[in-house]
């Protein structure tokens, strides 16, 4: 059984990281200097309800025209109307998994991560308290399933897998649970939560 202190995963998150990207593993990539990085946000739930803590993953739906069927966190871009970051992480939770934001406590945030469609994301973390029922939103989310805490916070879990992209050998980090592959930038930020718990 897992119990979250949310003093503890505070002390966690507070440790001075770098930011990440989805080029890490791939130091011959030079990026353009001059490129302009639309800001969003993630949100990385955390579930405790008395059998084990859990972080809560969409599958993306096979009809969206970016990444379909991916493994990701509910989120999205930061939209005019939201309180940043965190402000768009809480809304795009509501409204692909019906989460409420009255269910979650923001605990911090994660170093930001630059993904290879030119977004710098920043992970929120934060717990959810009481019950709700998960509810996906068809025209984005396939389906709503969650991973065990402890899996995706040992380092042991991760791989590091290649696959050609854009014409060249692109090297990403997975940590797959069941059926479901987590690769790319969930499994990245994963990684950066796992390199916390692990220290």
């Amino acid at each position: 059984m897992t119990v979250i202190d949310p003093e503890r995963l505070k002390q966690l998150l507070a440790r001075p990281t770098g930011a990440s990207s989805d080029f890490d593993l791939n130091p011959g990539i030079v990026l353009p200097p001059g490129r302009i990085l639309r800001p969003a946000g993630v949100l990385v739930p955390i579930w405790d309800r008395g059998e084990g803590a859990e972080v809560i993953l969409t599958m993306r739906s096979s009809r969206l025209k970016h990444h379909p069927g991916q493994i990701a966190f509910p989120g999205g871009k930061v939209d005019a109307g939201d309180d940043g970051p965190i402000g768009a992480a809480l809304r795009e939770a509501e409204e692909e998994i019906a989460l409420p934001r009255s269910r979650v406590e923001v605990i911090g945030t994660l170093p930001t991560h630059e993904t290879v469609t030119s977004f710098v994301v920043t992970p929120v973390v934060g717990l959810i308290w009481g019950e709700f029922i998960p509810q996906p939103e068809a025209g984005e989310v396939q389906e709503v399933f969650s991973v065990p805490l402890r899996h995706v916070t040992d380092p042991t879990r991760f791989s590091i897998e290649r696959r050609r992209w854009r014409g060249e050998w692109r090297s990403y980090y997975t940590v797959p649970w069941g059926p479901h592959y987590i690769w790319g930038a969930t499994a990245r930020i994963l990684r950066g939560l796992a390199e916390r718990f692990a220290a």
